[in-house]
């Protein structure tokens, strides 16, 4: 009766999200996750010097163990897409946890830095990512109401994960060594796959069933009651089965939704994004080394960037709660283009400090800005998208994003071997973070708000709304014919009744015919078969 159903080639009606129950579960698989995914690589850069020492390399070489990690994980957005659409969520994180762990313990074994690009770097970084976006489209199922809580609460694992795994790794580096340290850390990692196993996807087999009960009720309430009910409703089955076959056919099931780009919004987004990627990154990557050159501590310099990890976590969540407020969440896209004006204008604005209390007073607004843009980047996707479509939607952001990350940090890093001086890395890292924000507010204003606000081309109301409504009618129509069908043997006093009125009707239109009008001895049959009884008052009275 107008439902959307799987057999017709459409997609199954989503489930209402809990918003809570399992879905906090959920939650605290995704925090797992997404800490993982991003600080992992970073917290990797611990065991470089030993790994220099022992296989004879230079930190550039080394470095590109995180970068390998990196580029995986953006880098393979599609691929994700395409088997979680294939295969679901759950078992795409089990296969992700099983492979990220194998490459840190097949890491530890290796006798060259080869062997630890293919295994740390392309194997590890591949299971995080089949991990980090199965997770994403899991929270988005579970949550809507307080869906831009949990993306800031889940975001908040990155910085979490960060202030704990690089202490731990340097614990771990000095007890066992990096062999030993890579292989506990292997160890760890199968915590994904613990992570996987919770992402219990939402019952759509027992929507089927409602929808199936609901039928057969539909069916119960037009039928008269009586010993063969049962049999029209077999009937009205029967018909819609039969109507269903002369529809489509069965449509595959898409892989990889390129129709998105279709989408004004989602262009805007990913064009902004790009950009956005192209500076976010290279503040904090160089933050310690311009530290160190204007005369700061080894050991005060590092802080800085514990300064800013610890007040990321609780901006993220914070910015996450203001982002569902009813009257914040419809313009969320420009919370989000706000969050990365203020996070290019702390980088423009701290361009020239030239003491340790500046450089601390930019870490704790860089803090709060860059964890606002963490907390909002996969929300306002979710919202331009739909769950439907996320899956696809981030697969192929992230595939764009990973270009921009192997173009925007090596790019800032060659211009600071050239220019030796950090101060224009900074403006140039800021302008590009301000450049995203104007583009997308400014664009999301103009071509997403007027274009809501054209009147819609004129249509015929009773030809394009009435849809679904005719099809309800038509089924109603035919569940009667073959119940009336089925009921004709049993009902002679019925048809004798139908056969006088016929009669009459006939003597009725050949009076008509003659003389115009109504019959006014035939009253009651011919009200009851189409003729106005007012019409009929108003000649008596006259």
């Amino acid at each position: 009766m107008g439902r959307p159903d799987p057999e017709e080639g459409q997609l199954p009606a989503p489930v209402k999200p809990p918003d809570g129950g399992w879905g906090w579960i959920v939650l605290l698989g995704c925090f797992v996750i997404t800490g993982f995914s991003y600080a992992f690589p970073k917290a990797v850069s611990v065991y470089f010097k030993e790994l220099m020492k022992d296989f004879h390399v230079g930190y550039s070489d080394t470095a590109w163990i995180s970068s390998i990690m990196l580029a995986m994980l953006y880098g393979t957005g599609p691929v994700c897409s395409i088997m979680v659409n294939q295969f679901g969520c759950r078992p795409v994180m089990l296969i992700g946890g099983l492979l990220a762990s194998a490459g840190m313990i097949l890491a530890s074994f290796t006798t060259n830095i080869i062997e630890l690009y293919l295994t740390a770097g392309v194997l590890t970084g591949l299971g995080m990512a089949l991990n980090f976006q199965p997770s994403l489209i899991m929270l988005g199922t579970y949550f809507d109401k307080r869906r831009p809580l949990a993306n800031g609460l889940a975001a908040a694992g990155s910085p979490v994960f960060l202030s704990s795994l690089s202490p731990l790794g340097q614990v771990l580096l000095e007890k066992f060594g990096w062999r030993g340290g890579f292989l506990i850390m292997g160890g760890l990692l199968l915590n994904c796959c613990t992570c996987g196993a919770v992402m219990r996807p939402l019952d759509m087999g027992m929507k089927r069933k409602m929808g199936k009960a609901q039928d057969k009720y539909e069916a119960k309430e037009m039928l008269p009651i009586g010993g063969k009910s049962e049999e029209g409703i077999s009937t009205a089955d029967g018909t819609k089965k039969g109507k269903k076959a002369k529809k489509k056919p069965k449509k595959g099931k898409k892989l990889l939704d390129f129709s998105i780009f279709s989408n004004r919004g989602f262009i805007i987004y990913t064009i902004s994004k790009f950009i956005l990627v192209l500076g976010l990154f290279v503040p904090p990557i160089l933050l310690v080394n311009y530290a160190k050159d204007t005369g700061v501590p080894d050991t005060e310099a590092a802080f800085l960037l514990s300064i800013i990890g610890f007040i990321d976590i609780f901006a993220r969540p914070a910015c996450g709660m203001v982002a569902g407020l009813k009257w914040v969440r419809p313009h969320v896209a420009y919370l989000f283009s706000f969050s990365m004006l203020f996070n290019g204008l702390t980088d423009i604005c701290s361009a020239r400090a030239s003491n340790y209390t500046g450089l601390v007073i930019f870490c704790v607004f860089f803090g709060i800005s860059y964890g606002m843009v963490g907390a909002l980047q996969f929300e306002v996707l979710m919202a331009i998208v739909g769950s439907q479509k996320f899956s696809s939607a981030i697969g192929l952001v992230l595939l764009i994003e990973a270009f921009a990350v192997l173009i925007g940090p090596p790019s800032a890093g060659r211009l600071v071997d050239a220019l030796k001086n950090y101060e224009v890395i900074f403006y140039l890292a800021g302008s590009e973070v301000v450049l995203s924000a104007l583009f997308l507010g400014v664009a999301s204003y103009c071509c997403l708000n007027r274009g809501k606000k054209e009147p819609p081309p004129e249509n015929n109301p009773a030809a394009g709304a009435g849809s679904d409504t005719e099809e309800a009618e038509s089924d109603v129509q035919e569940a009667e014919e073959h119940s009336s069908d089925n009921h004709q043997p049993a009902h002679s006093t019925d048809n004798a009744v139908v056969a006088a009125s016929e009669e009459a009707n006939h003597v009725a239109e050949e009076q008509r015919g003659e003389g115009g009008g109504c019959p006014a001895g035939d009253g009651e049959v011919l009200a009851r078969d189409g003729c106005n009884p007012d019409q009929m008052v108003e000649r008596d009275s006259f």
